[in-house]
């Protein structure tokens, strides 16, 4: 039959599955006219992206060698691999896979094409034993096109002339082409009429297929590598139609390889020359600042400049089809900050300032940031989390520090903040969701983000002339900053005896909208992630998000609270290493894989997080303690992979070598996680610098220096606190504009004040109690201004001893 009439069998394949996200390696060429980024792992191309940093478009691309004798060797599975990158810094990485009987060697370079939409893989297949004449070498693809594996198309065809492979799904082509003859191609549907099932049947192509439709397809190509002593060009391109697809595969194959590798080197080189002298820095290994720097920017998109995905990676991949990317493919407005404080700890200025654009064109109208989103600024979750919206403000704040932003950079800036700090200040404190997107509540790390925002957001008011404005937002901020015991700091639990301390920082304390000084704070039951049932009390539960509070400025590293909690999340969270120590994210953790090794499936275990290393060194080098900080920081390092990427989790149980777990090791989450590689980055700087890179200086002065106090007590609709203490004024905030109607002598009498406007979206009413005795009740209700009508309730609020930002949670 002729292959024009060959169309295979088995529609439309198995379901589509992803694959391992423990990356060796990610690339993408410095230049925004190549739309092009790759990982690898096992030896082998994993996912490629086009258009941009969060589309997907293929699940792999691997080799199968075989002798026409019953020799089959998949490199991906019976190959012992080597990855490393052609030189610190440089994303494109020279790769060995040696057969595991020792039979041939597979030696490859990959990197994205500088000029074109197409990665290039240069293979030299080396002979161990016999003569090349001896094998057959294969070449598998497995689209996924535009993030999807069902619904591809895939074809045998020519472009130009030249024979290729290409598969389309929608407006989404691939051609794979080679700069050697084809000795024979079939395209199938995966499982049932894929060239791999062939080959591991009969080790030779037989069954040649010319279309497969609308399904789980995959590519399969012999390579006729006797006249070329065994090497060989791929170009995988990519374009909206198979014309320019072809058009890139072929392009990019016309350039001699060793003068585009020069090129695509040559343009990183550059890029690294602009930056702080990262080689002179006394701490950390070169090759992993390099990298680091690197993978920051290799998570840029080149469409959006500014939005930086959290991982080109898809956690336990391998298990996940299609519509389960997770949300490592978009931007989280707290990553974002994250990385971009790293770019300005390394000195890429232009880098961290595209950030800056980036955040102000996806703000939304009312100041916030989505949860997370894609890189148009379209909000993927539907989840709300204070601290995205602060951190925003936070980076003004360093960029301005750092010399980056001009008077007119901070005009521009200041219009954004405006919005942040406004959003804050009406639906602050309480975040809907805490740093992990899980639990709403008081979060002493969220609370530590909010209030030194708040601050940094005055600043800049005072300097664009708003002092009404800068006076709201410092006393907003006092106010929050003098309540963070009340709300999250726990006394005499059954946790705090068994660790010997009188207290702690709790996790994340449930939302109470009537607060009373003397309540106990944290004692709703929580859920637990890996069981799906009832944990324990919130205030049995703690996280190292507590030490938020010190990076931020809010309470000193010595403070007797700090040391407690440290003790308990240490007595909680804490596993030792060879390499050192890494920390999980809270008590009860479930995000993480089964007991077994099995993948997370909604339930697991949490496994310690490298980048809380680096949060515990910058801990250390805050309470002057700069050798623990340097021991921390190796111990970040030892986790890092062999080709120097640092996971979102590390495996902390016995070996599961058929899981591919090792004690100390990747786990199956995320890598590489780019917030690590942030962490990493920064905590390099502080090092080099002495003191903590970004601290921001507004709250250690106001808190920890001075120690202001409030001069009000907030009443709040979300918070309507029951008491004040004595010589405190009561101050009201509305939403709305109001009359306020108040008594002082249980109703005998009453006053009229009219709110005033901050110029944020909140009104105010202060009330005169700062007078009143223990023993006396303030009695207030509401006249709505623009609905003219009455609250139809009357609240009151009791005088009464004692301080409540003092009060004891238990």
């Amino acid at each position: 039959m002729a292959e024009s009439e060959s169309y295979a069998p088995g529609w439309p394949g198995i379901p589509a599955r992803w694959t391992s996200s423990a990356k060796s390696g990610v690339g993408t060429a410095f230049s925004e006219a190549s739309r092009i980024w790759f990982t690898l792992s096992h030896g082998i191309l994993n996912e490629i992206y086009y258009p941009d940093v969060d589309v997907a478009c293929t699940r792999d691309l691997g080799l199968v060698v075989t002798d026409g004798h019953g020799f089959i060797s998949e490199e991906k599975r019976h190959a012992r691999e080597t990855v490393r990158w052609i030189e610190p810094g440089v994303p494109a990485f020279l790769l060995s896979n040696v057969c595991g009987s020792g039979r041939y060697r597979i030696e490859k370079t990959v990197l994205a094409s500088p000029e074109n939409n197409a990665v290039l893989q240069r293979t030299r297949f080396v002979p161990l034993i016999g003569n090349l004449a001896d094998y057959h070498v294969h070449v598998l693809l497995s689209p996924h096109l535009g993030n999807q594996g069902a619904g591809n198309t895939a074809w045998l065809g020519e472009y130009k002339g030249v024979p290729m492979l290409f598969a389309q799904r929608s407006d989404y082509a691939l051609a794979l082409a080679a700069s050697v003859p084809w000795a024979r191609r079939s395209v199938g549907f995966v499982g049932f009429s894929d060239g791999w099932r062939d080959l591991m049947k009969t080790g030779r192509l037989e069954a040649i297929y010319t279309r497969a439709e609308n399904g789980n397809v995959a590519l399969a190509g012999e390579l006729d590598l006797a006249g070329s002593d065994g090497e060989c060009v791929l170009s995988i391109g990519f374009g909206r139609d198979v014309a320019k697809a072809g058009h890139h595969a072929l392009a990019a194959l016309f350039a001699p390889f060793d003068l585009t590798l020069d090129r695509h080197a040559a343009a990183w080189r550059e890029w690294h020359r602009s930056l702080l002298p990262l080689d002179a820095w006394k701490a950390g290994r070169p090759d992993l600042r390099r990298g680091s720097a690197t993978v920051l920017i290799t998570h840029q998109s080149k469409s959006f400049l500014g939005g930086l995905i959290a991982s080109l990676s898809i956690p336990w991949g391998f298990s996940k089809g299609d519509g389960d990317l997770g949300g490592y493919h978009l931007v989280w407005p707290r990553d974002l900050v994250e990385t971009a404080g790293a770019l300005l700890a390394i000195g890429a200025h232009e880098d961290a300032r595209r950030v800056l654009r980036y955040l102000g064109s996806t703000q939304e109208a009312d100041g916030r940031w989505p949860q997370n989103q894609w890189l148009d600024g379209t909000a993927y979750w539907s989840g709300v989390q204070m601290d995205e919206t602060a951190f925003p403000i936070l980076l003004v704040d360093l960029a301005a520090r750092e010399g980056v932003l001009t008077e007119e950079d901070l005009a521009l800036a200041w219009r954004v903040v405006r919005r942040a700090a406004g959003y804050l200040v009406r639906n602050g404190p309480v975040t809907m969701q805490d740093r992990w997107e899980e639990d709403a509540g008081y979060s002493p790390f969220t609370l530590a983000v909010e209030i030194a925002a708040l601050l940094a957001a005055a600043d800049l008011a005072d300097r664009r002339g708003e002092s009404a404005v800068a006076t709201y937002l410092r006393e907003t901020a006092d106010g929050w900053n003098a309540s963070i015991e009340r709300w999250t700091y726990a006394r005499g639990t059954a946790l705090a005896r068994r660790c010997g301390v009188e207290g702690y920082y709790i996790r994340i304390a449930p939302p109470d909208q009537d607060e009373d000084a003397g309540m106990p704070r944290g004692t709703v039951p929580i859920k637990n992630r890996s069981a799906g049932e009832e944990l324990a009390l919130a205030d049995e539960v703690v996280s190292p998000d507590a030490l938020a509070l010190v990076r931020f400025g809010l309470r000193a590293p010595d403070d007797p609270r700090i040391l407690n909690t440290i003790t308990v999340i240490d007595a909680l969270l804490r596993t030792e290493f060879p390499g050192g120590p890494a920390w999980r994210r809270y008590t009860g953790d479930g995000y993480g894989e089964h007991a077994d090794g099995t993948p997370f499936d909604g339930t697991g275990i949490g496994r310690p997080w490298p980048l809380l290393t680096g949060e515990r060194a910058h801990y250390a080098l805050a309470a002057g303690r700069g050798a623990e900080a340097r021991a921390l920081l190796a111990a970040m390092e030892s986790f890092a992979s062999d080709a120097g990427l640092f996971p979102e989790q590390v495996w902390d149980a016995p070996d599961l070598p058929a899981a591919e777990l090792w004690t100390g090791k990747p786990s199956g989450s995320a890598m590489p996680l780019v917030w690590a590689h942030s962490e990493y980055l920064k905590l390099l700087r502080s090092l080099e610098d002495g003191r903590v890179f970004d601290l921001p200086p507004q709250t250690v002065d106001r808190y920890v220096r001075r120690k202001v106090e409030p001069a009000h007590c907030s009443w709040r609709f979300n918070q309507k606190c029951r008491s004040i203490p004595p010589g405190r004024a009561l101050r009201l905030e509305l939403l709305a504009a109001a009359r306020v109607r108040w008594s002082i002598d249980g109703g005998v009498s009453w006053a009229d004040d009219p709110t005033r406007e901050t110029g944020l979206g909140v009104h105010l009413a202060d009330l005169p109690t700062a007078r009143l005795e223990a023993g006396r009740t303030v009695l207030f209700t509401f006249y709505w201004v623009e609905a003219e009508r009455w609250e139809g309730t009357d609240f009151s609020v009791a005088v009464t001893e004692g301080d409540p930002a003092r009060t004891p949670s238990r």
